[in-house]
């Protein structure tokens, strides 16, 4: 991509999304998304124009708003100079809390499942728990999703209801496999996607996640929308690791500079997409609907 549209989209990410401040791990956040099992876990992205200004300096004069509005609006008409009028050859999209979200509380279900092995515990205590235990440095490998993910969530498991049932583990386990566990988080998608594809954009799924998230997607009847999916414990690398998404470009065969990835998590998506050379857009915040995103990359719906 030509220098003058890596000056622009540096200029762009260094007013809206450099942080100020570094988070450690998954620490206290002001939003709780959803991980691989339906747990709650560190969103750091709430908000694109609060949280942001508030880490950077006092709100900016009307001169350098326009200035910032008038940078975005150059670079977009420039991407579509390029593309035919598309701002992106490709989109990548977040799994859990942007494409899909749990059915039910996390602590819900671990209290349910495990009250016939004997948990005692209330889906407070559950939670409590289990929050401190998904912030602990995971020790036994550089990754916590490796592979299927079993000896990660068998440690989650027991630390947040205290029973290390194999026959519990394995129910919960299962049920987050199935179409029970999950719902999609804009009943639009698939007519965007459709779309999104008919207009020549390609489409991938960009997660960290464990082997489930294939079964989950057929589940949802929704694996045919993509045109590749990079998973954590397939590829070795977790999002923010911008390995990942490269590996998602190159499954697609496009250049980074001509993606946009999707995703609710300021650090893992945002931070890690922009570090692959990839545009990022927050969801819940940038965009809220899958609509809206196809209308800023210039597919109308």
């Amino acid at each position: 991509m030509a220098l003058r549209t890596r000056i622009i989209t540096r200029a762009f990410s260094n007013l809206i999304h450099k942080p100020k401040l570094q988070v450690l791990g998954n620490g206290s956040s002001d939003v709780i998304r959803a991980d691989p099992t339906g747990s709650p876990v560190s969103n750091l992205g709430s908000s694109f124009s609060t949280a942001a200004a508030a880490v950077e300096a006092p709100a900016p004069a009307s001169a350098s708003v326009e200035r910032l509005f008038g940078l975005v609006k150059e670079y977009e008409d420039y991407r579509r100079g390029l593309y035919g009028g598309l701002t992106h050859k490709a989109l990548l999209v977040d799994a859990v809390g942007t494409l899909v979200i749990p059915s039910q509380p996390m602590a819900q279900i671990y209290k349910q499942i495990g009250e016939k092995y004997g948990v005692e515990y209330s889906e407070d205590e559950i939670l409590k728990r289990y929050r401190w235990a998904y912030g602990q440095p995971w020790g036994r490998s550089r990754l916590r999703y490796v592979n299927d993910g079993r000896p990660f969530w068998q440690h989650i498991v027991s630390c947040s209801t205290g029973c290390s049932d194999s026959q519990y583990f394995e129910e919960l386990y299962n049920y987050y496999t199935t179409e029970k566990a999950w719902h999609l988080c804009d009943p639009e998608a698939e007519r965007v996607f459709q779309a999104l594809r008919a207009a020549g954009v390609k489409l991938a799924i960009v997660s960290n996640f464990d082997t489930r998230l294939r079964p989950v997607l057929r589940a949802l009847n929704c694996d045919h929308w993509f045109d590749a999916v990079a998973v954590s414990a397939e590829v070795e690398a977790e999002k923010p690791n911008p390995t990942i998404f490269l590996k998602a470009c190159e499954l697609l065969g496009v250049n980074p500079d001509d993606a946009v990835h999707v995703g609710d998590d300021r650090r893992n998506d945002i931070w890690g997409a922009r570090d692959a050379g990839c545009d990022a857009w927050l969801w819940g915040s940038d965009v809220v609907s899958f609509k809206e995103v196809a209308q800023r990359i210039g597919v109308e719906v």
